[in-house]
This record gives structure tokens, C-alpha cells and sequence, in this order.
């Protein structure tokens, strides 16, 4: 299958059942190969679970990673109870350590599949997820740099004289906390994604939902200065319509990406802060917000979010800037001292 970063010959090992619901969520509902990918694996997790448990087996983790689901039938799925899905989830927390959020992503996988054979093709009588509650998961601000951070981590890169490819390496960061676009969205983007005057890029997002980015001056000219050399036949020969390009001249990977911003992380000084790709796009959300210029509804069309509730995380940390700035105020340890004490 196109639509799926596995194998065909691993795609085809999966029970109808299971490849039927993933041509659903990849053609139909746009879903992205890594969710797809996600959701099946959890799903085959369920599965081998349920059905060794339905058999009156306890196995290891590791031996239920070797059960055969090949024969999941829709009289399996059917058979599916609540208590089935709470006793995975318990199974997932106490055996293979999973946390909230893992818990959550399988609980969230199991809900889509069996809504999908309930509401969608009507298939099975009941949802046997309908009541379950998911794990609580602890709300946590996203770490982000601070401004003077980044131009310190810029600054970074444009001395770096060691690299061949520090055009490029700084156009990709710049990118990432100028705009807050998603690194599946910067590694997609082509030459024709960027309209003629590089003020606005089209990016291809969760979903396959296609938004317009627009271009400050600071994104627009690191853009414009490595579209200088990747125009130029001296240094590119390929006609991939790939914008940023592998040394290998191919659409760059994720990894790449990655191991190009620890290692500027990380000569900026700033790499045991447990920071990331992502980060780099919380980065330029909060920056945003923080200037009191965007509004929130503003701020959630930029970042390409589905729910007003995803962004609002960002007003919160502004919150906590806040407070914080209270605590610095040269007065803020000067309290009345209490009757009777020495003066």
C-alpha cells in the first residue's frame, strides 16, 4: 500500500479487518501514514492481547509479541467488551510500562476502529469504548527558547564554517521559529510551494489539510539565500521538486532535520535542555503570543491546529511569564515583620 510506510508484505499480514479500517483512515479520512502506521500497530497490540487472553493464555510481552492474529475475524470484533478494553489498558500501564499519554494514543486507536465498524459501516450491534474513560494525563507548558535564545542558536549557525550545508541548516531553523510549521510539513514543502515573492508558503498539513504561511522579513530572506543555491545548476543537478535537499540531492528526511537541530542545540549550548524539533515550533507560538499582537483564533489558523483548546496552552504559559516576572520584582521579599519582633 502507497498510502503506508510498511511493507506491502507487512501491510498484507494484517487481518482484513485491520487493512480494511486503514485504507478508511489513509483514503478516506486523510489521516497521515505515521498515524496510520500508529493505530494499526496498537490495534495488532489490542488483538494479540484480547484474542491469547480469550484462549485462557497469559503471555509475556515478549511472547505476545509472536502471536499470530492472522485469523481476526468480524465475529472477534463483535465479541469485544468493555471490560476487554479496561483490561488492556491495565495490562499496557502494568506489563509493558505504557504512560498516560501512551495509554491514551491506544485507547484513542481503539475508539476510531471500533466507531468505524459501529457508526460507519454498521457492522457490530455496539461500541465496546464508548464508556471507557481515557487516563488522566498531566498537563504540562511546552518548553520553548527564549528570544535571546534564539538569536543566540542563529547566530550559531551563521558562524558555523565547518558545514557545507549552513545555508540551508539556517533557512530550515529560521523556518521552523519564524512560521511554527511542523517538520512532516517543512520536509514536504517544493520549489512550487513558495509563491513568487516568497511571501507566503503552502504547506500541506495534518490531515492533508493544505494552509497558507506567511513570510516575515527574517523567514522570506534565509529562504531567498539558499533558493540562490538550490537554483544553481553548480550545486544542484537533480530535478527533484523537492525544496530542501539530502546531500545526496533528495527530499531531506526527518531524521536529517533532527539531527540538524541537536547538533546546532547542542553547539549553541542549549542541548541538555531537553529541547527538540517540536520545541522549535513551540518556540515560535509562544514568541507570538507573547508580543500581545496575535490573537489566540489567529495564532491556532497559523499553527494549522484542528481545536481552539490545542493552542490555548500558549496563553498559559504567557500566564506563568507573568507570574514569574512578579517574583523578580526587587520588593517581592520585603514583608512587615510581625508585632513583637526585634527592629
Amino acid at each position: 500500500m502507497a498510502v503506508l510506510t510498511l511493507q506491502s508484505a507487512e501491510f498484507d499480514a494484517f487481518p482484513q479487518v485491520l487493512r480494511e479500517y486503514a485504507i478508511h483512515m489513509a483514503a478516506i479520512r486523510g489521516n497521515s501514514e505515521k498515524t496510520v502506521c500508529e493505530y494499526l500497530l496498537d490495534l495488532r497490540t489490542f488483538f494479540r492481547f484480547y484474542l491469547s487472553r480469550k484462549k485462557g493464555e497469559t503471555l509475556s510481552v515478549e511472547e505476545l509479541e509472536k502471536t499470530d492474529i492472522s485469523s481476526l475475524t468480524m465475529d472477534d470484533v463483535r465479541a469485544v467488551r468493555e471490560s476487554d478494553i479496561i483490561n488492556f489498558l491495565m495490562y499496557a500501564m502494568s506489563h509493558r510500562k505504557n504512560d498516560a499519554n501512551t495509554r491514551l494514543r491506544k485507547l484513542s486507536a481503539l475508539r476510531s476502529f471500533f466507531r468505524f465498524w459501529h457508526a460507519k459501516r454498521h457492522m457490530i450491534d455496539s461500541d465496546p469504548t464508548a464508556d471507557v474513560e481515557g487516563p488522566k494525563t498531566k498537563k504540562s507548558l511546552p518548553k520553548y527558547l527564549t528570544y535571546e535564545e534564539c538569536i543566540g542558536l542563529l547566530d550559531t549557525i551563521r558562524s558555523d564554517t565547518t558545514s557545507k550545508t549552513v545555508v540551508r541548516d539556517y533557512a530550515i531553523i529560521s523556518l521552523f521559529l519564524n512560521t511554527g510549521m511542523r517538520v512532516s510539513e517543512l520536509v514536504g514543502l517544493n520549489l512550487k510551494s513558495f509563491d513568487s515573492h516568497l511571501s507566503y508558503v503552502k504547506v500541506l498539513g495534518k490531515g492533508n489539510k493544505e494552509r497558507i504561511v506567511y513570510l516575515n522579513d527574517a523567514a522570506k530572506d534565509s529562504v531567498a539565500s539558499y533558493l540562490r543555491l538550490r537554483l544553481d545548476p553548480k550545486h544542484v543537478r537533480t530535478d527533484d521538486p523537492a525544496f530542501f535537499l539530502s546531500r545526496r540531492e533528495q527530499r531531506i528526511s526527518v531524521k536529517t532535520v533532527q539531527w540538524i537541530v541537536y547538533r546546532y542545540l547542542d553547539m549553541a549550548g542549549l542541548g541538555n535542555r531537553g529541547l527538540s524539533v517540536h520545541k522549535l515550533r513551540h518556540t515560535a507560538a509562544t514568541l507570538m503570543y507573547q508580543s500581545g499582537e496575535v490573537d489566540v483564533r489567529v495564532l491556532k489558523e497559523v499553527l494549522g491546529h484542528e481545536q481552539l483548546n490545542t493552542t490555548q496552552i500558549y496563553t498559559h504559559v504567557v500566564n506563568r511569564n507573568m507570574e514569574d516576572a512578579m517574583r523578580q520584582n526587587p520588593l517581592a521579599d520585603t514583608k512587615m515583620k510581625k508585632r513583637g519582633s526585634d527592629t
